[in-house]
């Protein structure tokens, strides 16, 4: 399976402009073309991939500099970055995307199932995967990566680990906000915790609307059961056993008031939500009476008040819950520049690191995601904060990235 070369890459354009410019094309032309569009893009992929290899070499950072070359964000980047890995690892997927003979999706599906195992799985996984390349030529890239799926399953069955205990360590929660502004909620239980919550869920539809079903219900039997079925996991997790409770037998919100005092422009303080999402003036207000509210006040990437201790010193490593909403009110995103990696997805860093005495103070805190947190602490990445939280980021290869004051406004 040969490379394409620049003159292959070139009789590949030349069809495209072809049909595209013959409204005469038939069907079959079209489809060719389109062929053409595929094997050129999977080639565009590969050669992405090695160029991120070569900079990885000598870049402490490539990530930043690929989502600069590329106009996108630390998070495409740091895709394209675990691509090169794959491809890296595989030589024979790594030549078949340069010929074009597969997609840059059949790779990323050998990422993802690599990320579920520990160990030395990892690599039998990239080795099993390379020699099923064949297989990937012949097929989608859904039918691809349920085969890896299942190859990653039997690694971990040939490992003598019980099938359950398996499934228990997959249990996984995912929450994030659509661009239709809905907040979404994904669960994969095992089985044995599935069979629970299914008999709580469906417990507290038959018992609780039984003869009252809530405001919105759609009238089609489907959409109405998995509506009841979201409100019933309202119920269950808003449930007076489920933690702190209103006078209503709820779970009381927690409403961060973050106010910038540099910003008098504003109607108003901003109300900053746990999660990314637009409510009504109307509803934050309704809200605001039945919620735990914290108002935080910041000017410049100082915080002039916040409720609590703020500095603990060496008395603990961990900080504590009012340092974590002071720092929410001046972070929405991890801290390095460009990452868009939530708030609540980080890690709360030691600047100055605790091993090396440093204090669980405000002024040393810095929310930081667990991937560049490695990077800080295994790669040789130093942070300073200079007046008013400006950060530098110090890289290893001697690059300096810089931001100014943090504000929740820019995020």
């Amino acid at each position: 399976m040969d490379s394409m070369t620049p003159a292959a890459i070139l009789e590949q354009a030349t069809i495209i402009v072809g049909v595209r410019s013959n409204a005469a094309s038939c069907r079959t032309e079209v489809s060719r073309a389109l062929v053409s569009v595929r094997q050129m893009r999977a080639w565009i992929d590969a050669q992405e991939a090695r160029l991120i290899t070569r900079l990885s070499a000598f870049d402490s950072f490539p990530e930043a500099t690929i989502a600069e070359a590329s106009r996108s964000n630390l998070g495409h980047a740091a895709k394209a970055t675990e691509r090169a890995a794959t491809l890296g690892a595989t030589p024979s997927l790594s030549q078949a995307l340069e010929a074009g003979a597969i997609t840059a999706g059949h790779v990323d599906a050998v990422t993802r199932a690599r990320r579920q195992l520990d160990g030395p799985q990892r690599q039998r996984l990239l080795d099993v995967a390379d020699g099923l390349t064949g297989v990937a030529f012949a097929a989608t890239v859904e039918q691809f990566a349920s085969r890896i799926r299942l190859e990653a399953r039997r690694l971990q069955t040939d490992d003598g680990e019980d099938r359950l205990v398996r499934q228990k360590r997959s249990t996984r929660v995912s929450t994030w906000t659509g661009d239709d502004g809905m907040w979404n909620l994904r669960g994969v239980f095992d089985p044995e915790t599935g069979v629970r919550l299914f008999s709580a869920i469906d417990s507290m539809v038959a018992t609780t609307f039984a003869e009252a079903i809530p405001e919105h219900c759609p009238t089609d039997p489907i959409e109405k059961q998995k509506f009841l079925a979201a409100h019933a996991v309202v119920r269950l997790l808003t449930s007076p056993s489920s933690g702190g409770t209103s006078s209503t037998g709820s779970v009381r919100p927690q409403m961060v008031v973050a106010i910038d005092a540099d910003a008098p422009e504003q109607p108003g303080p901003v109300a900053q939500w746990a999660i990314p999402v637009e409510l009504p003036a109307r509803v934050v207000a309704e809200l605001a009476g039945s919620s735990d509210v914290t108002a935080v006040v910041v000017r410049n990437g100082v915080v002039l008040h916040a409720p609590g201790n703020l500095d603990l010193g060496r008395s603990t490593r961990l900080a504590n819950r009012p340092q974590r909403r002071a720092l929410r009110a001046l972070y929405r995103t991890c801290a390095v520049p460009g990452c868009s990696t939530g708030f609540d997805r980080c890690r709360i860093h030691h600047v100055v690191w605790w091993r090396h005495g440093g204090l669980t103070n405000l002024d040393n805190l810095l929310p930081v995601c667990a991937a560049h947190h490695s990077r800080i602490h295994d790669d040789g990445w130093a942070v300073e904060l200079g007046p008013n939280r400006r950060l530098t980021l110090r890289l290893p290869d001697g690059t300096v990235r810089s931001t100014g004051p943090p504000s929740i406004r820019a995020a």
